[in-house]
């Protein structure tokens, strides 16, 4: 495996533009990204996304009445609706997909005793994913900071995901919502259509400049799936499950709450799972006016031989406004 290059940090300006990709996003129906040559070790070009609304794609887990994912589906098990509307299907597919993932690892001081465990759940997780999916990794504490050297945005192996993870030192506060938004906002310079986010906290946000509320619109905006994994001390008063859920729900991910951090590698190796099990549906909108209003999606699924299915996805997307004249910063 080899590390993928690509644009600068610094080119993070359009990330939370444009939707693009299969979590759920409005795709571009023209992209242009300037990557540079996999055998050149030279800076490349900043990363530029030219964005015409068009279509939605969604990523969708479909699980039994015993949440057991179901595979072997067909288009027509599926119903879309958009603010309660009915969507006709474009395509559909069921293909095991290489995606961008960021890992976000709480660095507070408090995560100390879970290091070790977070790390090889973080490992676990790659070896069980795509071996052709893009990571990266970001500590944080009071600050956010990307663990992977700066000319490797990305990377697919393991010796340097491993490396990235060692640099965790835990000690400081906790910026919880600004890791969420950094990541997003990384994600897009990934090349995988489908983008995920993995974040593992034992507490709520304390040090962010960004709120819960920014946080939830940036992801609306996103193509990102979001999977917490909570590991919380019942004494700790701090601990609060709802925003993880939350944040996972919006976004068609999931919020897991282990005993201990010993639970961590199988549910990291349950999300590769996951994530590779995916349907993705595509639909051309009837209603996406590029006002900033956000739609609502319910995505419903049947089989006469399956008995009681259940699907995972997105509850909706904003739609960015057109050529606002004065962005709102996050």
């Amino acid at each position: 495996m080899s590390d993928r290059p690509a644009s600068a940090r610094k080119a993070f300006s359009t990330a939370f533009l444009a939707p693009v990709a299969l979590a759920l996003a409005l795709a571009p129906h023209s992209a242009v990204a300037q990557a540079s040559n996999p055998a050149q070790d030279k800076p490349v070009e900043p990363y530029t996304l030219h964005m015409e609304v068009d279509r939605v794609l969604l990523s969708a887990t479909v699980l039994d009445r015993h949440n057991t994912p179901v595979s072997g589906l067909q288009q027509n098990n599926f119903l879309i609706r958009e603010d309660d509307r009915p969507q006709p299907i474009k395509d559909f597919s069921h293909d095991d997909i290489p995606v961008t993932v960021g890992i976000l690892v709480d660095n507070s001081g408090s995560m100390g005793n879970n290091r070790a465990d977070v790390i090889s759940a973080a490992i676990s997780f790659a070896r069980s994913s795509n071996p052709l999916d893009q990571i990266f990794v970001i500590n944080f504490n009071d600050h956010v900071t990307f663990a992977l050297p700066p000319e490797t945005p990305f990377t697919d192996r393991i010796d340097k995901l491993r490396q990235a993870l060692a640099t965790i030192h835990s000690i400081g506060m906790t910026s919880l919502y600004d890791a969420i938004a950094a990541g997003l906002e990384h994600l897009n310079l990934g090349s995988s259509d489908k983008k995920v986010l993995i974040l593992i906290s034992d507490g709520d946000d304390n040090a962010s400049t960004h709120t819960l509320a920014q946080v939830t619109a940036l992801a609306r905006k996103s193509s990102a799936i979001l999977y917490a994994i909570g590991i919380f001390d019942p004494g700790d008063p701090d601990q609060k499950p709802g925003i993880l859920t939350h944040l996972a729900r919006e976004t068609g991910g999931e919020a897991f709450f282990p005993a201990s951090s010993r639970e961590i590698q199988p549910i990291c190796e349950g999300i590769a799972r996951d994530i590779r099990s995916q349907y993705t549906l595509t639909y051309l909108p009837t209603s996406a006016v590029e006002d900033g209003s956000f739609h609502t999606i319910k995505v419903t699924a049947t089989s006469p031989t399956r008995g009681r299915l259940s699907v995972r996805t997105r509850t909706g997307y904003t739609v960015p406004a057109a050529n606002p004249a004065h962005p709102a910063q996050p």
